[in-house]
């Protein structure tokens, strides 16, 4: 069950929910939360520190993935009226990157949570634009209070 009632796309709200802050933010939506799944919505920016040649890179589409699990976190803080932890990718495994999207388009980045325990999160996660999957990892997070 989807606990979000519209799509958040207020920027300050967004910030104040992840560790990162400009100009390294990878999300700019919150288009869906459950307690074990969300989604978050990213338009790449031309002057993205990980755009080259109007490409957004790798290294960039990992950072969003890390990021909608912070916003996974943070929003989960949020419900529970507490602040938001800082986090820190512990591992990734099986990332794999089919396509590289271009400056403007929409990335739509699903994360589900596979095992959350003790701080320690193990997720799925996968980042589509157009219907069509650009990469895909499993991660695993730490938060760090």
């Amino acid at each position: 069950m989807n606990l979000l009632k519209e799509t958040i796309t207020d920027q300050e709200f967004l910030q104040n929910l992840i560790p990162q802050k400009p100009p390294f933010i990878m999300v700019g939506k919150l288009l869906q939360y459950t307690d074990t799944k969300i989604v978050s919505g990213f338009i790449v920016p031309e002057d993205n520190l990980f755009v080259f040649e109007n490409r957004f890179m790798a290294p960039g589409l990992i950072e969003n993935m890390a990021q909608t699990v912070a916003l996974h976190t943070g929003y989960k803080y949020y419900l529970a009226q507490k602040p938001a932890p800082t986090g820190y990718i512990g591992a990734i495994k099986k990332a794999t990157v089919n396509a590289l999207p271009f400056v403007g388009q929409e990335l739509e980045t699903t994360v589900e949570i596979l095992h959350d325990i003790m701080g320690i999160t193990l997720v799925s996660a996968t980042v589509t634009c157009e219907g069509i999957i650009l990469a895909s990892s499993e991660m695993k997070t730490a938060l760090a209070n």
